[in-house]
């Protein structure tokens, strides 16, 4: 009895070390949801034509969209097109001013969408960005947050976009952002080319703040690509997932353990048409 009882614990402890050996499965426990896509990956095609952009996009297997603009549609008239292709917007991207001064407009677009996020992806400011411009935004985030979540039960995430990684003390500025917003009222969106680019290590990012990331950009920056801290570069940097300078499956891994809840292509590239399958097809490589 004993001794069969040892053979089992030998070969449950065989087989988990295969099972974790393989780069494959062990993906598979860190990638817990198929992602979904932002709009401006598919920008140029929806300036054309809106439905058929939903037809492309639904065709490559997604049904979680983050939207960055409307193109030419109300609200609810690109809420019916969604509905009817079964696709969801969980998340509604608006630019800085429209978020501080035409509040009640973004959030009822927002909820009109069926979106639980209202998202901002960059800081107004003049040349490096300073601390001064940092606590502008901070103010803004926690007070206009707070108005976001009270009245209207939406959730704001600030997108980094790489410059907020300037130097300050002992950390840098985008620390000071998290570290000065209010949880409650304030999370953030992890742009990981926009954190790797700067120099940063988007992994470390989610460990070091864990629970306040709730949503991620997947993207993969070229080989050979230098970068800095001017938030710019080629959209032809991006190239499919897998095949530039990211370490996506360990990406994948701290983003599960952050509590990501929505992860999002996007490939800022002309070459969306073979990339964004390409894509695909890695994070299944990795998942299925």
């Amino acid at each position: 009895m004993k001794t069969n009882s040892l053979n089992r614990i030998k070969l449950i402890a065989v087989l988990l070390a295969c099972f974790f050996s393989t780069d494959k499965i062990y993906a598979q426990l860190l990638f817990p949801q198929k992602p979904g896509v932002v709009s401006y990956t598919y920008r140029k095609y929806f300036e054309k034509d809106v439905p058929s952009t939903l037809d492309m996009i639904k065709a490559n297997g997604f049904t979680d969209i983050e939207f960055s603009n409307l193109f030419g549609k109300t609200a609810p008239e690109l809420r019916v097109l969604l509905d009817e292709r079964g696709l969801k917007c969980s998340s509604f991207g608006v630019g800085y001013e429209d978020f501080i001064n035409k509040t009640t407009q973004v959030a009822q677009n927002a909820k009109a969408l069926g979106a639980d996020y209202v998202r901002v992806a960059g800081i107004p400011h003049k040349g490096t960005f300073t601390p001064e411009e940092a606590q502008r935004a901070i103010d803004d985030f926690n007070r206009t947050g707070k108005l976001l979540k009270e009245q209207y039960g939406l959730s704001f995430v600030y997108h980094n976009h790489g410059f907020e990684f300037e130097p300050y003390k002992t950390g840098t500025l985008f620390d000071l952002l998290v570290e000065q917003t209010n949880p409650e009222y304030v999370s953030f969106e992890l742009d990981v080319l926009w954190a790797f680019f700067p120099g940063q290590d988007p992994a470390k990012l989610l460990y070091k703040y864990p629970g306040r990331f709730k949503l991620m950009h997947l993207k993969d920056l070229k080989k050979g690509v230098k970068g800095d801290l001017s938030g710019g570069t080629s959209q032809d940097n991006d190239v499919a997932l897998g095949t530039g300078q990211m370490d996506i499956p360990a990406i994948l891994k701290a983003a599960k353990k952050a509590g990501i809840q929505h992860y999002y292509i996007e490939d800022e590239s002309n070459n969306i048409i073979e990339q964004v399958p390409a894509s695909i097809a890695y994070l299944k490589s990795l998942t299925e």
